[in-house]
């Protein structure tokens, strides 16, 4: 009689949790933890890219020491944050980790924009194919930042709408930082990496 009774009450403890959106705050707590660590590796994909992009760059135009210095700093910073699972249980700390890849990513541009000015570098086998990797790792990042986004917005919804928000207050399920609203136009329009065309020849200065 006591295991009937107990039996029921698990029961009737599984409908209740079920009912008011407890299994759904767990599943979307996983479903935002696989979606970060997509994010995460394509980031790291990108970070391991830029040694040999910078080595490269640097044997064509080794007099561009700011950019490629700027480059390898913000790289170094990004390497820096430890970006755990846990991380997106801290709005801080996922500050900083998007602002230290913004940072590289705004210092990848500058570089990208002094190339234009080394058709030798260029037309480089090796620097060509680094550009291939940097600009199918480019989308990979966007893709995988709508993911976690898509992931974030559906269970945020979750905890604080009513009545699920009272189990959320109840198991103590917050609301996951998300990324900023002003880099949503980078996401879903990753920098374009186009290095085909030679720049125009300069005219040579009168006289000579």
């Amino acid at each position: 009689m006591f295991k009937r009774l107990l039996a029921i009450a698990a029961a009737a403890t599984t409908l209740l949790l079920s009912g008011c959106g407890y299994n759904t705050m767990q599943a979307g707590d996983q479903q935002i933890k696989a979606a970060w660590a997509e994010v995460v590796n394509q980031y790291q994909r990108r970070a391991d890219l830029i040694p040999n992009l910078v080595e490269t760059v640097k044997g064509f135009a080794g007099q561009e020491q700011a950019v490629l210095l700027g480059v390898t700093n913000a790289r170094a910073r990004v390497g820096a944050i430890q970006a755990t699972p846990e991380l997106v249980n801290d709005p801080q700390a996922f500050a900083r980790f998007q602002a230290a890849q913004g940072e590289l990513t705004s210092a990848l541009s500058r570089l990208l924009v002094v190339v234009e000015r080394y058709p030798e570098l260029k037309s480089d086998r090796n620097f060509r194919d680094l550009q291939a990797q940097l600009e199918g790792t480019e989308n990979r990042i966007a893709v995988a930042r709508n993911r976690y986004i898509k992931a974030v917005q559906e269970y945020n919804t979750v905890v604080v709408q009513f009545p699920t928000n009272l189990t959320a207050m109840l198991f103590s399920f917050k609301e996951k930082p998300q990324f900023a609203v002003e880099n949503e136009k980078a996401i879903a329009q990753p920098p374009k990496v186009d290095f085909g065309k030679p720049a125009a020849p300069q005219p040579a200065p009168a006289g000579k």
